[in-house]
């Protein structure tokens, strides 16, 4: 690990500015990514800004009837919320299924939507990443493949966002809040959060320089019922090949988002119109447009299975009821 600076910030509009102004400087919070990447040498921050004392920490209702989640709660305390449990299951259900208990302890809702791929060539210093170096090439193009994205991908990047919580939140159509260094805030829809790759994989956020995440709001409870499958290789502390985010209402209708397949949370509102005409339907208007490779063609499949179990466990839980 490479020597750097600490402190910690008093304001959230103090912490923006000094991470502007500073170069090479980060937020902290729980670390949980950021502490491993900077230990490989993949980040190597020269002045880290501690946020943990900055109060944005709790979950609050708001006057539409939503919920505003502090950019500090952990992913514990959020799963674990009554609220959160009661109008959006889905949230929790997402939430614990990522990591392990005693990281969802530590990690909070905004380093949790900042956490970066997985992919093993962007962990590999000696092979060429964009993500990691731009401008050096991307290895996993010719080579293992498997775990890495079929749509929304470029010639200069493959690999997949690997969260599970901001899947569920794509879904819900949760807005991201944010301080910029000049004391202004913003309001970003989740839909616009998360950047595609294009020629600029190690842009991987639509955050300014300096710019701090203060909350994260979800809208009012839709209804229905929330289901979150996921497919992987190990039944716990193992990342998505295919993970699937619906809310399903009692006439079929819904919405859905997928992880495990693109550089951020999957969904296309189209997708969502074709629910009621069953998981192939709704699949072919997801995925269309997929480059799959050889190694990862399966996961279209998944995907298109994966619906279809989700579409059936929410017909079974409507019949029970």
């Amino acid at each position: 690990m490479k020597p750097f600076s600490y402190e910690r910030a008093t304001s959230a509009k103090d912490a923006a500015a000094k991470a502007a102004r500073i170069p090479g400087a980060k937020f902290i919070a729980g670390g949980t990514n950021l502490l491993d990447l900077m230990k490989l040498e993949i980040e190597a921050p020269a002045h880290l800004i501690d946020v943990n004392g900055l109060e944005l920490d709790s979950i609050k209702e708001t006057r539409d009837g939503g919920l505003r989640i502090g950019a500090l709660v952990t992913n514990s305390k959020m799963a674990s919320d009554s609220r959160v449990r009661r109008d959006y299951a889905l949230l929790t259900r997402a939430t614990v299924a990522g990591a392990s208990g005693q990281l969802r302890n530590k990690a909070t809702t905004a380093g949790n939507l900042l956490q970066r791929t997985r992919c093993p060539y962007f962990y590999d210093t000696n092979l060429p990443c964009n993500k990691r170096k731009p401008g050096s090439g991307c290895a996993a193009l010719g080579g293992v493949s498997r775990q890495l994205g079929v749509i929304g991908t470029s010639e200069a990047c493959i690999a997949t966002y690997p969260g599970d919580m901001a899947i569920a939140m794509r879904a819900l159509d949760a807005t991201v809040e944010t301080i910029k260094p000049d004391g202004s805030v913003r309001a970003i829809p989740i839909a616009d959060f998360h950047r595609l790759p294009g020629d600029t994989p190690h842009i991987e956020t639509a955050l300014e320089k300096g710019e701090l995440i203060t909350a994260v709001t979800l809208p009012k409870p839709l209804g229905g019922t929330h289901i979150y499958h996921k497919v992987r290789d190990r039944a716990s502390y193992a990342f998505a090949l295919v993970s699937v985010a619906a809310v399903i209402q009692s006439d079929g209708t819904g919405r859905f988002a997928v992880g495990g397949i693109a550089p951020k949370p999957w969904r296309v509102e189209g997708a969502d119109q074709a629910l009621p005409q069953g998981a192939k339907a709704a699949t072919a208007q997801l995925l269309s447009g997929a480059k799959p490779t050889e190694d990862n063609r399966f996961k279209v499949t998944l995907v298109e299975r994966t619906l279809a179990t989700v579409i059936a466990e929410a017909s079974d839980k409507r019949d029970a009821a």
